[in-house]
């Protein structure tokens, strides 16, 4: 089928997750997106241990140009890729962009039907100047003491900040897109890490208004239901189990025979049951260990109910749902011999999962074409190179 972005062409000059994210959405759904690295590529590239599946991950579907958009040469092939492009997508710090004469007020006045998209720290305000990173926003904006135990903050497990930094980004560029329709105008829009952590915390500053108390760390907190728990398997594995409504308990009761349970009338309702957890907790972990890992969850399944493996990334390579649904697209990796599985696109539309389209490309490995594509023979071209403005 015919990609929902199509015929959108998006310049994007940006480097880490956030910005790149962006992007990678953006081309996912068919954008043709032109990733202007410099000369020797985006650092990203070479990051070691957490860092190293950055640009694997958030650069496929995209097209390269390795360019040195600080000489007059390269700051005009800049101009040429943004003079038609639908969309421009940075995350440089603040100030960045104006000193190379591509902030917005001088972009716009290049293109003013582009959509200017900022990947930031801060949105407009006091803190707007400072530097972030996804872990500095985890900890000032709350997440990082919601997630770890009482006096030991600890940042989310994935980059998930960075990354709903690109998913918003990516929304407000559609919404921009949407509303050229009518305008015929385009506009700047900028998403940001600080705002996205606070935009998380907004069930828990409402907690704290309606009952009056703070939340604490989710590690302590009391569960608003009786069965919300991580139970242990004979096999020594792990299942987490939530039980969240009344007939989920009837369900579960008869499921498994409690009889006890069955008969106690109180427990009926969760208000019950969650007054009665020190008796209901220690049941169910003796009975969940008279059962191997794989033999629970099938008696879960079956009788309905929210269950989970406690999972680890490498074992999302062999998932069975993933793996039966488009899930997982076959990556190869930049300048290696090897292929790797990547998570797609996590929606559907008209049943269809996205795919790649591009894979994830090599330094510069389209600067001749998109140079070409712009107006340049092949004498500039070749003199580019020569004068390494272009790789």
């Amino acid at each position: 089928m015919e990609l929902p972005l199509s015929g959108i062409k998006v310049i994007e000059m940006t480097h880490m997750v956030m910005g790149p994210a962006v992007g990678a959405i953006l081309g996912d759904l068919g954008a043709e997106v032109i990733k202007i690295e410099p000369i020797g590529g985006d650092k990203t590239r070479n990051l070691k241990q957490s860092g190293s599946g950055y640009f694997l991950t958030y650069n496929r579907n995209k097209r390269s140009i390795a360019l040195d958009i600080k000489t007059p040469e390269g700051q005009e092939i800049v101009t040429k890729l943004l003079l038609d492009a639908d969309v421009f997508i940075e995350n440089f710090r603040p100030g960045a962009m104006d000193k190379l004469g591509f902030g917005y007020d001088d972009v716009e006045q290049l293109n003013p039907r582009l959509i200017y998209c900022s990947a930031k720290g801060f949105l407009k305000g006091p803190y707007e100047h400072r530097t972030a990173l996804d872990e500095v926003a985890q900890m000032m904006g709350g997440l990082a003491y919601m997630t770890g135990p009482p006096g030991k903050p600890l940042r989310a497990g994935s980059s998930v900040i960075d990354i709903m930094g690109g998913m918003f980004g990516a929304i407000g560029i559609m919404a921009a897109l949407e509303q050229r329709h009518r305008s015929e105008k385009g506009q700047k829009v900028t998403s940001a890490l600080y705002e996205n952590v606070v935009y998380l915390m907004g069930q828990h500053m409402a907690q704290t208004s309606t009952t009056g108390s703070a939340p604490p760390p989710m590690s302590v907190r009391v569960s608003a239901w009786a069965v919300y728990d991580i139970f242990e398997t004979r096999d020594e594995e792990q299942v987490f189990v939530g039980v969240v409504s009344d007939g989920q308990w009837k369900s579960f009761c008869d499921s498994f025979q409690i009889t006890e349970f069955i008969k106690d009338k109180e427990m009926d309702l969760n208000a019950g049951r969650v007054g009665k957890r020190d008796i209901i907790i220690p049941k169910i972990q003796d009975l969940f260990k008279t059962y191997d890992k794989v033999d629970l969850m099938k008696k879960l399944d079956e009788t309905g109910l929210p269950f989970a493996p406690i999972s680890k990334p490498e074992d999302l390579f062999d998932d069975e749902h993933l793996n039966a649904s488009d899930g997982l697209i076959d990556i190869k990796v930049p300048y290696k011999d090897m292929y790797t599985k990547l998570p797609s696109l996590p929606i559907e539309m008209n049943n269809h999962r996205f795919g790649l389209h591009h894979p994830v490309p090599e330094i510069g490995e389209h600067s001749k074409r998109i140079l070409k594509e712009i107006g340049f023979d092949e004498e500039a071209i070749e003199d580019l190179f020569k004068k390494e403005i272009v790789s």
